[in-house]
């Protein structure tokens, strides 16, 4: 594979990846907090029991997915919009521009960083939660995996639009706040979206990380996720990217 990677874009990468290890407070809100947080509300004995209201599963069972989405909120909304600002604000992505090279690899740089840790924390987080808490793993792999991309792919489109809009990193840092609290409200952070009345439930299925949630439990208990939560996620994810792209400025 590195064979077909420019010389100069492996270079990029891996001088990234130098900055991205020495930057531990992001790596501790995208890797350990969001299995942290598993842990924790694991603990409450309450979360361990079977409700029969959430079709037998349990509080943990639902946070799983949660915290996966945590990760990935983490990563694409609060870890990688100010990087990418701050190169633009300082010039680094006009300068590369005039390279070979061109800013296109440390774009990409930084999305595969960040998808790495992503990929990463969930790893951790499934690991605990079949270890210590008995979380089973998904029923349906392929329909999981399916959603889980998706999830991933609206997750970094999010980011993408709010580095776009920001004119420079101290809005950025704003707007990423703004944006930060809504999403892990409708990723089920505060409360899980099973467990949201009915009403608020519909109304937030419309949104792409509600809709996640929705899917990768469905696939967490054994079926295949409903193709209206995959096409709420999909249709998101497509969306915002376009709107990224025609909206990015390189200085």
């Amino acid at each position: 594979m590195s064979a077909l990677v420019a010389p100069g874009a492996r270079v990029v990468l891996r001088t990234e990846a130098r900055l991205f290890g020495r930057e531990l407070t992001s790596l501790f809100w995208i890797l350990v907090f969001p299995t942290a947080l598993l842990c924790i509300l694991g603990a409450i004995p309450s979360f361990r029991d079977p409700d029969p209201e959430l079709g037998g599963l349990r509080d943990v069972d639902l946070y799983l997915p949660v915290a996966i989405l945590l990760s990935m909120i983490m990563a694409a909304v609060m870890s990688m919009p100010p990087v990418v600002l701050a190169y633009r604000e300082s010039g680094v992505l006009r300068r590369l521009s005039t390279t070979p090279v061109g800013p296109g690899a440390l774009l990409g740089a930084q999305v595969l960083l960040h998808a790495a840790a992503v990929v990463t924390s969930s790893l951790l987080a499934l690991a605990v939660g079949r270890l210590v808490f008995a979380v089973p793993f998904p029923g349906s792999l392929p329909g999981y995996g399916l959603a889980y991309l998706l999830a991933l792919a609206a997750a970094f489109s999010i980011g993408a639009v709010l580095t776009s809009v920001s004119p420079d990193a101290r809005t950025g840092n704003v707007v990423g706040m703004l944006v930060f609290f809504p999403a892990m409200f409708t990723a089920g952070v505060y409360l899980p979206v099973q467990a949201m009345p009915d009403p608020l439930r519909d109304v937030l299925g419309f949104t792409p990380l509600t809709a996640a949630a929705e899917a990768m439990t469905e696939a967490l208990a054994g079926g295949f996720p409903a193709g209206q939560h995959l096409l709420v996620v999909a249709v998101w994810a497509v969306v915002l990217s376009l709107l990224a792209v025609r909206t990015f400025r390189w200085e």
